[in-house]
């Protein structure tokens, strides 16, 4: 068993079978990369995962224990955080008032956000969100507006928001979308570091295959809401199966 097991999972949507039979395992401290043309079924995958949508079948374990039936809150306390295509953050608050509530919400729960600057008598609130900033580098940044951001900082913003709850499971649901290639390759930077620095799971559904294969130790590619082939990225690469579901064309 890996960390995430996930095992004969089923959607249905009226007559739209979005997944079927899907089964994968995701060990730890690796990044899984789920790949797929679009309809797929990998953005379905990934909110069974974090509670927006309970499958018809199969389970969804994670470290032993099933996420199925649990509210979106109650994973994010097992110890998964997700990383949305559009980045989800205050945008008419600052850096460092944004990188405050997670720490908070992890810590006490529910709050509420005009009550945002009594966070500062919170010193331990106060002094794990200034460490976040310095490891995102964005310690310069802390009294912006969020949405005075560049695309790619906004990204950077949230990834350190994530990890400032100290998650074990990252869910990156296509980080680099609408990104020019430099953030791109900025955002790759940052998760090899995490991935190197932190004990840390990563599961990444991204579009860009330079992405991909930059980060990923293996790859599980649907087709149809159906598991095509998993392996390694070196064995991905030009597989017959692969060509077909992106291109159309048998090998």
């Amino acid at each position: 068993m890996g960390i995430l097991d996930i095992k004969d999972v089923g959607k249905r949507f009226g007559g739209l079978q979005a997944l079927s039979d899907v089964t994968l395992n995701v060990e730890e401290n690796t990044c899984h990369a789920i790949i797929g043309p679009n309809g797929a079924g990998k953005s379905t995958l990934l909110n069974c995962l974090i509670g927006k949508l309970i499958p018809d079948t199969g389970s969804v374990m994670f470290d032993g224990q099933s996420v199925l039936g649990r509210t979106p809150y109650e994973i994010n306390q097992l110890g998964i955080s997700r990383v949305f295509q559009t980045p989800e953050i205050f945008g008419d608050l600052t850096v460092f008032e944004n990188m405050m509530i997670p720490i908070f919400a992890k810590r006490d729960g529910a709050f509420a956000l005009d009550a945002i600057s009594d966070f500062m008598s919170h010193k331990d609130v106060v002094e794990q969100a200034e460490n976040e900033l310095e490891e995102m580098n964005m310690a310069d940044k802390r009294h912006m507006h969020a949405a005075s951001l560049s695309r790619g900082d906004k990204r950077r913003l949230e990834i350190g928001m994530c990890l400032s709850q100290q998650p074990r499971l990252l869910l990156l649901d296509e980080p680099t979308a609408g990104m020019a290639r430099a953030d791109t390759n900025n955002t790759i930077d940052l998760l090899k570091e995490i991935k190197e620095e932190r004990d840390i799971t990563i599961a990444i559904i991204e579009h860009d295959m330079h992405v991909v294969f930059s980060l990923a130790d293996r790859i599980t590619v649907l087709a149809q809401g159906t598991p095509l082939v998993e392996d390694v990225p070196e064995k991905i690469k030009g597989h017959p199966k692969v060509k077909e579901a992106y291109l159309g064309e048998s090998a």
